[in-house]
């Protein structure tokens, strides 16, 4: 009776020990899949950065011509891209689809920025820091979508040393509804934690780039 009993404590034991080792690698499936950051909106609006129309310009050609550059070494879409910049006050349209042929902005829209890259003062700070809510700078290779948390989502794999962890934070290309169609400024946007969150409308325009391009494109998030 004794030795059925031991018998049978082991057998639980070892199922319960099977199901555990289940669990733990369908949680690590789905952080990778299905895992995306919560937003976060800020109750007081942050410093409003005084934007240079003229160094906007200089900004985006230099950052364009260096993306062309790059693309020609590597597996790109060779006639897109896409450009962000974060020296531009959230309220206004600074997510670029980028014609690197007519050297041209094609289409325009707001993003969102990190809340923890978000000081107060006008000013970003950004990091490569996992739990840090921070947006990267740096190039990413847009990945394949999934359907996550807030529906429609790219992955993206980071290209630089300043945004490596991006595949491992779960920062992917998304939309949500608290990021509006149009310019707001000067108010400010919602923040999500690190994700280029965009307003579901503008998703949909990339989306159509990025499923009809048969060579990866390539996002440059730069200040």
């Amino acid at each position: 009776m004794e030795s059925i009993l031991k018998n049978t404590i082991n057998m639980i034991m070892k199922i319960f020990a099977s199901a555990c080792l289940l669990i733990a690698a369908s949680s690590t499936f789905a952080y990778f899949i299905w895992h995306e950051p919560v937003h976060t909106k800020r109750s007081v609006a942050h410093a409003v950065r005084k934007d240079d129309k003229h160094e906007f310009i200089i900004r985006i050609k230099q950052k364009a011509a260096a993306a062309a550059e790059y693309i020609r070494a590597g597996h790109f879409n060779s006639t897109r891209c896409f450009l962000a910049d974060m020296r531009v006050s959230s309220g206004k349209a600074r997510f670029f689809v980028y014609n690197l042929v007519r050297d041209s902005i094609e289409k325009a829209g707001l993003v969102a920025h990190g809340s923890g890259s978000d000081q107060g003062d006008g000013e970003l700070r950004f990091s490569n820091t996992i739990n840090s809510g921070c947006t990267s700078l740096g190039r990413y290779r847009i990945g394949g979508s999934y359907y996550g948390r807030f529906g429609l989502a790219y992955k993206l794999f980071g290209l630089d040393e300043t945004n490596s962890a991006a595949f491992n934070r779960a920062v992917v290309l998304h939309a949500h509804s608290c990021v509006p169609s149009q310019e707001v400024y000067p108010i400010p946007i919602c923040e999500s934690l690190g994700c280029p969150m965009v307003a579901p409308d503008f998703l949909q325009t990339l989306k159509n780039y990025i499923d009809r391009s048969e060579e990866p494109i390539l996002l440059w998030i730069y200040y």
